[in-house]
């Protein structure tokens, strides 16, 4: 009884997005009050039907309702049950839902947050929003119900993919789906400005905040997920430049530019045209990126259809969103004016060169990413496009983009001049340079990829400091605050902006170090054997036998060693999951904030012994610590008390119209 519930109450969910988008959009554009009245509580209702469905999804994952398909496809009575409830979104099935669900909160926060922008314009949001909750929800229930039945039902399921039985699962598609869906609100922001011609600064205010808190859940969602790739698959490495992870790095490069470049349409009026194209850009790649986890293209743990009826529902759905989008762009964008003008020196060109640069990597991987797959689609053989590619295209393209970070922040707007900056950042830039030559000499070696590395973020870093000195010593010298006042009066948008700009410079120490200094060991070893990597010994000790409550397994017990003394023990496991007889390596992983050392067992010898894999890796930690900067800076700049203010109520806010 539960399934059909939930099942009714996501076509219930249909016909409100259905009703919702009508008299939202009809209303909107003609001027009905009543009709546009209705935005607004459809908004919450969509989102309370969705979330009673998903809740009774879950609730026949954690009962182990085996007569529901889905749960006896992806669950089994032996799982514990934290990944019943993971199991709920870790089918094509559960995650579409997901999806929905996602889409649904949004629309509601959008409708609870955003009592600032006038009826008219809100109501338009709403509209085009529902639109594509439509196509969503269209999918799911066409194609990819999670509540069908399975009769007779089955005595056990077939268990969940033990490569998603991890508590990072539990986390990391929530966060990425938020970060995917949220994209949906700019998008939606820009359809409706284009539609009502209010094309402004205040279009740009009332967008900037959904960008910045959507791109900063899609980082987390990203770092999760290299995160449970490095310790969960067992190979050490934490990026493979997958298909499927690149499906959410492109919008999240192209998101990283939206934000930028609202802030030039918000503080200056310019780029307007460019920013509503890349709106829609951003939005269409994360489509683009359901479209290659759920259509069966792809092979990857992420890509979970194989059903081509499925694959050509959402290719036509991309194809509809990206054509209409596009069609009124090139219908409405001429319309709209060029705004301020700018000199080739200033904070605009820089902003303008980095969005370039963005949207170039972000093509440059869109090109490795389908380039394979075009070629097999028609028959001209399969190809693989790896990591040397993507290494010898995308560094090169974000070089520049990573100097000029150091460079935009501390620009004027409008014009600046070249010995002003010169000025204000030499000594940031000898800095960098000098420390660049002598870091690599304390990691044991020099290399030029180190060092320029190293360059890149220690440049981003003290150009950080050098802005956020000048700004206080501005403040202090013109307003006549003390030092620790001009401190409290900066705005939190501008504290974010450092923030995820250190966190960059912590990402790229992180990445520059661990490739240019693991240390990786393949050995064979037996009890009492020791394999020395750095300045540790790793010694085996014990193997002892596991019986976990789904499956079975060997654990090793690695006395670690430095100078002859024991200073810690790990134990890495290999597991047999018994349903699927599948077999996973449980890497045993010391963290440590200058090193990792990390251990996976392999595979058991004839003659008693295991292979297992040693790494040392400096500073792995900081990718993901420098990725979370990142989004922290996302958070803080979103709670800026300015936008704060802009959801509070306006009388009579209008926009300008864009001149027809």
């Amino acid at each position: 009884m539960i399934p059909e519930v939930g099942h009714f109450a996501v076509i219930l969910a249909l016909c409100v997005a259905l009703a919702q988008a009508f008299f939202s959009l009809v209303g909107a554009t003609r001027g009905y009050v009543n009709w546009m009245a209705v935005s607004r509580p459809a908004a919450y209702l969509l989102f309370f039907l969705t979330t009673f469905g998903f809740c009774c999804l879950v609730i026949s994952f954690l009962t182990n309702d085996f007569s529901v398909l889905n749960v006896a496809s992806n669950s089994n009575s032996q799982l514990p049950w934290p990944y019943r409830l993971a199991a709920s979104w870790g089918s094509h099935e559960g995650s579409l839902l997901l999806w929905v669900l996602m889409l649904s909160g949004w629309m509601a926060a959008v409708a609870r947050f955003s009592k600032g922008v006038p009826n008219d314009m809100l109501s338009l949001i709403l509209g085009v929003m529902a639109l594509v909750a439509i196509g969503f929800y269209s999918f799911l229930l066409l194609t990819s119900n999670p509540f069908d039945r399975l009769l007779p039902p089955a005595m056990d399921g077939r268990d969940l993919n033990p490569l998603l039985q991890d508590p990072g699962m539990v986390i990391h598609p929530p966060m990425l789906y938020m970060g995917y869906v949220g994209f949906s609100v700019v998008f939606a922001f820009a359809i409706a400005a284009l539609i009502s011609g209010r094309l402004d600064t205040t279009w740009a205010r009332w967008s900037r905040p959904w960008t910045t808190i959507a791109w900063a859940f899609l980082t987390i969602g990203i770092a999760l997920g290299s995160w449970w790739a490095y310790y969960e698959l067992g190979w050490g490495g934490w990026w493979f430049w997958d298909p499927v992870e690149n499906a959410s790095f492109m919008p999240w490069l192209c998101g990283t530019a939206l934000m930028h470049s609202l802030l030039v349409t918000e503080k200056r009026g310019s780029f307007k045209v460019w920013t509503v194209l890349l709106a829609i850009i951003t939005f269409s790649l994360s489509l683009l990126g359901t479209f290659l986890v759920r259509s069966g293209v792809l092979t990857s743990v992420h890509a979970f259809a194989t059903d081509p009826e499925r694959g050509v529902f959402i290719l036509g759905f991309l194809v509809f969103v990206v054509g209409a989008s596009l069609v009124l762009f090139a219908w409405r964008a001429p319309k709209v004016g060029l705004g301020g003008r700018f000199d080739l020196v200033s904070r605009e060109s820089a902003l303008l060169a980095n969005n370039v640069l963005l949207v170039v990597a972000a093509a440059s991987v869109l090109l490795g990413t389908l380039y394979p797959l075009f070629l097999d689609a028609l028959g001209l053989g399969k190809i693989s496009v790896g990591p040397p590619y993507f290494d010898a295209v995308f560094i090169p393209i974000m070089a520049p983009a990573m100097f000029l970070m150091g460079i935009g922040p501390i620009s004027r707007w409008k014009k600046s001049s070249v010995p002003d900056l010169a000025l204000k950042l030499k000594w940031a830039f000898v800095v960098s340079i000098v420390s660049s030559l002598l870091l690599p000499f304390t990691m044991g070696t020099w290399s030029l990829l180190v060092s320029f590395g190293l360059l890149m973020a220690v440049w981003i870093a003290l150009a950080g400091i050098v802005n956020l000195w000048t700004r206080l010593k501005q403040m202090s010298r013109g307003e006549g605050r003390t030092f620790w006042n001009s401190v409290a009066s900066l705005p939190n948008s501008y504290y974010g902006m450092l923030c995820a700009h250190w966190g960059v410079a912590v990402f790229i120490v992180g990445v520059t170090l661990v490739n240019g200094y693991e240390v990786e060991k393949d050995v064979k070893m037996s009890l009492g054997n020791t394999v020395t990597i750095g300045n540790y010994t790793i010694r085996l000790d014990a193997l002892k036998d596991l019986e976990g409550p789904n499956y079975t397994g060997v654990e090793g017990s690695m006395a670690i060693l430095v100078d002859g003394k024991e200073v810690d023990r790990m134990f890495p496991q290999k597991r047999l999951y018994t349903v699927q007889q599948m077999a996973m390596t449980e890497a045993a992983i010391d963290t440590g904030f200058t090193r990792d050392l990390y251990i996976s067992l392999g595979e058991p010898l004839s003659d008693g012994s295991w292979v297992v894999r040693v790494y040392l890796k400096p500073y792995v930690d900081w990718i993901w610590g420098g990725a979370f900067l990142m989004a922290l800076g996302g958070i803080l700049a979103v709670s800026d008390r300015r936008y704060r203010k802009a959801s509070q109520p306006e009388n009579g806010t209008e926009g300008v119209t864009a001149s027809s």
